[in-house]
């Protein structure tokens, strides 16, 4: 019997308009009343999850309810937005990250739950600007000097910019970044740096356990990259038929796209045994 059910939001819970639809809201009510708890996990940060958190009206539906965020970095529980566990990067990771970025033309960015940090000024490419826009979050400049002084707690680094820059980053430094951190390329345009270790599937496997639920009581529903830790943990993996190939790879089963409900009849198919 399932229990829980993590659910990633851009391309998974939400359509490319950025919008939830009606029927993935009422499914997910569906799965609340049978007593399953239902759990956003995404690679959003706080302020980028809060409206769709109201929107789908879980904070009445369920009054324990938990978030986990930045790629499994952070956990929070909703009725307080209390921080209940959490990751942060230390001035040398930041300082050694940064040196990365040089040459690219390409944006250094650092995220707490609140900001988006763009070090040394540098001009905000288009693909930070939209993305900040997506999380609805604040683009802050800040110097190198001040990211390292500890002021800010910092959960997630990210380069961003054109997806072919991207491409030819990941290419030439994966291999040495992925001896010190993990890493992914989230979208096309994200390559995303998250303390060693920690992923979606490991922030499941922390609030499984606070929860006490068990891993074959846990479905999750995704369709990126970033989703695959997360599909390797819980028992009932499905992905979106729009997710990418790594992704439909490592999950056991397959729903619909995004653009056509493809989270309600998971929902419906797997946890609450009703195909209509």
């Amino acid at each position: 019997m399932i229990k829980l059910i993590a659910i990633d939001m851009d391309g998974t819970l939400l359509n490319g308009k950025k919008h939830i639809d009606k029927a993935q809201k009422e499914a997910i009510h569906e799965a609340i009343e049978a007593g399953i708890k239902i759990v956003l996990c995404t690679g959003r940060p706080l302020y980028g999850i809060l409206p769709f958190y109201e929107e789908l009206g879980l904070s009445e539906l369920d009054s324990e309810g938990y978030v986990i965020l930045n790629n499994g970095c952070s956990i929070h529980k909703t009725k307080d937005w209390e921080l209940i566990d959490q990751v942060n990067f230390t001035s040398d990771d930041i300082d050694y990250l940064y040196k990365f970025s040089e040459g690219y033309d390409i944006n250094f960015t650092l995220v707490n739950d609140y900001y988006y940090f763009n070090i040394d000024d540098r001009k905000p490419t288009d693909e930070l600007i939209t993305d900040a826009g997506f999380v609805f979050s604040d683009i802050t400049n800040i110097s190198l000097k001040e990211a390292k002084n500890g002021k800010h707690k910092i959960i997630k680094i990210m380069f961003l910019g054109n997806p072919n820059i991207m491409a030819d980053f990941q290419k030439e430094n994966e291999n040495i970044l992925k001896d010190k951190y993990s890493s992914v390329l989230s979208q096309p345009y994200i390559y995303e740096i998250l303390p060693k270790g920690n992923n979606k599937g490991t922030g499941l496997k922390k609030l499984a356990k606070k929860l006490g639920i068990k891993q074959e009581e846990i479905m999750a529903i995704g369709d990126g990259n970033n989703d695959i830790e997360m599909f390797e943990y819980a028992h009932y993996s499905v992905a979106m038929e729009n997710g990418t190939k790594p992704a439909r790879k490592a999950a056991k089963y397959q729903t619909d796209s995004n653009e056509n409900n493809g989270v309600a009849k998971a929902i419906r198919k797997y946890a609450l045994n009703n195909s209509n």
